[in-house]
């Protein structure tokens, strides 16, 4: 599918579709990735996490217990996650613009609309592995940086202030 070489990555799948989960198998498995761990819900997914240490996480929104959101929150921010600075992919069927805000606002790194495809997840796989964006710590945020794009036009003021850090 393409020249990327995925066997050596540890992807953890969290839905609690076990359909969906086996179609995200499917399609990591047709890239080359031999190793998969799934979690069908939240609570069991942060306790994968600890177990397995994963390189990059699809998970979805809605979920009972615990839901995508606020396991991206955990990830991020508690003291017991080993690893915060892990990808997020978030797949859900909530794709509002609000929706991804809120994604983007509990740290998540990219975002993949339901139903999905193949060559989405690639893609955003891609981006995570190839254009990592910087974290940044702030009193309210911990998480990849929120800008997308650089404006070389901007010629206003910083919008960080010095209380916040950037982390890599």
């Amino acid at each position: 599918m393409s020249g990327y070489r995925f066997e050596r990555l540890k992807v953890l799948a969290v839905d609690d579709n076990a359909h969906m989960r086996k179609l995200v198998v499917t399609i990591l498995e047709a890239f080359g990735v031999h190793e998969t761990v799934e979690a069908e819900n939240g609570d069991r997914a942060w306790t994968s996490l600890r177990e397995n240490n994963p390189d990059v996480i699809l998970l979805d929104w809605m979920m009972p217990g615990m839901s995508g959101l606020d396991l991206a929150r955990m990830i991020r921010t508690n003291p017991l996650a080993p690893n915060p600075f892990v990808p997020l992919i978030m797949l859900t069927g909530y794709t509002s613009i609000d929706h991804v805000r809120q994604a983007r606002d509990a740290g998540v790194n990219e975002f993949i609309a339901k139903p999905v495809a193949a060559k989405t997840v690639m893609s955003r796989l891609v981006s995570v592995i190839e254009h990592p964006r910087p974290f940044v710590r702030t009193s309210v945020y911990f998480g990849p940086c929120r800008r997308r794009r650089a404006n070389d036009e901007y010629r206003g003021p910083e919008r960080r202030t010095e209380t916040e850090q950037v982390v890599e």
